[in-house]
């Protein structure tokens, strides 16, 4: 899958669940790890480890699953990572406390 249909995917996929505040970090020449960071937010516990449950079926469904998935003990900040995009679904606390957006922007 190309770097612009993962991206496109992944941002449907949170959108379809409803998370809020969905962000895209281009973090090329930035990040020897990927090249985007997707930041979204989930309104409680729950509904952070429904966007990141929803993202890993709809990938594996089209036969591309994540490496990785953490923080889904607490669910405050589970990571999803794709490869070369990394979804971070944040519950609003741990995203303001955090400043993703302002470490890697």
């Amino acid at each position: 899958m190309q770097l612009q249909e993962l991206h496109d995917f992944i941002v449907d996929k949170v959108d379809d669940i409803k998370a809020q505040d969905i962000v895209t970090l281009d973090v090329r020449g930035k990040s020897s790890i990927t090249d985007f960071m997707v930041v979204c937010t989930g309104t409680s516990n729950r509904h952070v480890a429904s966007i990141a449950d929803h993202v890993n079926k709809e990938s594996k469904l089209i036969s591309y699953p994540p490496f990785g998935i953490s923080g889904e003990d607490d669910s405050e900040w589970v990571i999803v990572d794709m490869g070369s995009v990394m979804l971070h679904i944040m519950q609003k606390d741990a995203r303001d406390l955090y400043q993703l957006e302002k470490l890697w922007g």
